[in-house]
């Protein structure tokens, strides 16, 4: 069970990756992980980082609602990590996307789906 959803994971985190570069976005960092959590995409486009959390599940709905506190802090938590690590990008704006995933749909992206100060 683990390695199918594993592998659904990385399903859907190259689906999530191919959506944003067709919206203009290159993909900086897939699956960047810190001691603090892990960030599914890092992507930019101009002078914007967008951290996105791919979420895959039955239903777009289910996958909406798969994104918990707890993890949007994980999440918030390595964009700093990354930020450190990346000073070339600290002059960008950034925000925390989310990208959704389920069969037979076209992934819907969500701008700033949660933001650091919640």
């Amino acid at each position: 069970m683990r390695v199918a959803a594993f592998h659904a994971g990385l399903s859907a985190e190259r689906r999530a990756a191919a959506y944003l570069i067709a919206k203009g976005y290159r993909i900086l960092a897939r699956r960047f992980r810190t001691p603090y959590g892990e960030i599914d995409i890092v992507a930019r486009r101009r002078q914007l980082l967008a951290f996105v959390e791919v979420k895959a599940r039955r239903s777009l709905d289910d996958a909406a609602y798969a994104v918990t506190r707890k993890q949007q802090q994980r999440i918030i938590n390595a964009a700093q990590a990354w930020l450190m690590a990346h000073p070339e990008h600290e002059t960008f704006e950034f925000r925390f996307d989310a990208m959704l995933i389920a069969p037979r749909r076209l992934p819907r992206h969500l701008l700033g789906a949660f933001d650091a100060s919640t």
